[in-house]
């Protein structure tokens, strides 16, 4: 993992920090698993708009993951760490014994020629995926599932992981990313190892239209809306906009949304961190 700060021989790169793509090893995905991908621009299927600030934004095709690993038993090996423009992380294209090839998500420090496996018995090194009652304490994992069979839901994103802290019944308690500690069931799946490109916080657009590129528009500021457009616009010169709020209402800083009554409750030991 590096970064490169570039040159400043535009005013576009002057402040430009790209990824060094140091463990990338090929820029030609593999073509049985890539998927159309088409894009909304924010509209509904009456053409209408319902989500603002969405539109443009470069071709991109969608790589089929398989975060399930439920290939289990037969070792893969890693024939390419590759980029996936629909993701902040790296994905492996693994190869299988019995010849099928499938993408996972890619962890720190998994190479090309390396043999990974998914499935019962099975040592707990990076990349390999098993169950949450086979992987020791103390462990750092990813691509964690939430129900048996789902498929990974946490820890997904370039550099995330969560830690193994106990197991207690049916349950294991897992430290997530956010900070929050929650139950999680033992029969779960997860994977040995921290997600891999953790320099992309690092990272620096260096002018808009890189944003236009990644098919986000541009947002205008609350504050600087008329009164009939959103509660925080208005007033003479700069003014503050009183209370942060989104724009039908609902404060932003401090106000509680999570149901009360969420099923889900009796699950999370420890709220994240404000």
């Amino acid at each position: 993992m590096s970064v490169r700060k570039l040159k400043p021989i535009t005013p576009g790169q002057r402040f430009r920090v790209v990824n060094g793509f140091d463990t990338i090893t090929t820029d030609k995905p593999e073509k049985s698993l890539l998927a159309p991908k088409k894009r909304s621009g924010g509209r509904n299927n009456q053409g209408r708009m319902t989500t603002r600030n969405i539109g443009g934004g470069h071709k991109q095709k969608y790589r089929i993951i398989d975060f399930k690993r439920d290939k289990q038993g037969i070792p893969a090996t890693v024939k390419t760490i590759e980029y996936d423009p629909n993701r902040t992380a790296f994905i492996a294209l693994l190869s299988y014994a019995d010849g099928e090839k499938r993408y996972v998500i890619a962890q720190n420090g998994l190479k090309v020629g390396q043999t990974i496996v998914a499935g019962t018995n099975v040592a707990p090194e990076i990349g390999n995926a098993m169950t949450l009652n086979e992987i020791p304490l103390g462990t750092t994992i990813s691509c964690i599932e939430l129900r048996p069979g789902q498929g990974a839901v946490m820890a997904r994103s370039a550099g995330s992981f969560a830690q193994l802290m106990a197991r207690d019944g049916k349950y294991a308690t897992v430290k997530l990313p956010s900070g929050e500690t929650r139950l999680i069931l033992l029969t779960c799946m997860a994977t040995i190892g921290v997600v891999s490109n953790s320099d992309h916080q690092l990272l620096v657009s260096g002018k808009a239209g890189r944003s236009r590129w990644l098919g986000k528009r541009p947002r205008t500021n609350a504050v600087r809306m008329n009164p009939v457009d959103h509660p925080m616009g208005g007033g003479e010169g700069r003014a503050s906009g009183g209370h942060p709020r989104s724009r039908n209402g609902i404060p932003a800083k401090g106000f509680k949304t999570r149901s009360k009554t969420k099923a889900s409750n009796k699950y999370i030991l420890e709220r994240r961190k404000k």
